[in-house]
């Protein structure tokens, strides 16, 4: 998995740098490895120089896999925070696609079942 990282309106340190790549790592799992094609864009801000306290910071993750585009975005008043609810809900959305590739196999396969049963017990 390749990511970039967008531009940001504020100084991304190593530490923050440590922490976002351990929590990508748990999206691996979810991914095919042998896939070149992944892309993991990750854009992570502040909403607005002038805001103290509230939902300031943002983070959003954008994975490319195969033809489908996945989106995930959180506002938190900690980064480490934001961090940790984009990864969630695009661990969400992976799950999502999986199944929805595993339900639309099934009912694939449950067709051709039934396909054949009504050839060969008419």
């Amino acid at each position: 998995m390749r990511i970039n990282e967008k531009g940001t309106n504020m100084q991304i340190t190593a530490d923050i740098k440590d922490y976002l790549y351990k929590k990508l790592e748990h999206l691996e799992k979810f991914i095919d490895k042998n896939d070149e094609s992944v892309l993991c864009e990750v854009e992570l801000g502040k909403i607005s120089n002038h805001h103290k306290n509230g939902d300031v910071f943002r983070t959003e993750i954008n994975l490319h896999i195969a033809h489908k585009n996945l989106r995930s975005e959180a506002e938190k008043d900690e980064l480490f925070a934001s961090i940790d609810v984009a990864k969630d809900e695009m661990i969400r959305e992976l799950k999502s696609n999986k199944d929805k590739k595993v339900n639309l196999l099934r009912r694939g396969g449950a067709k051709v079942k039934n396909l054949i049963k009504n050839i060969f017990y008419k």
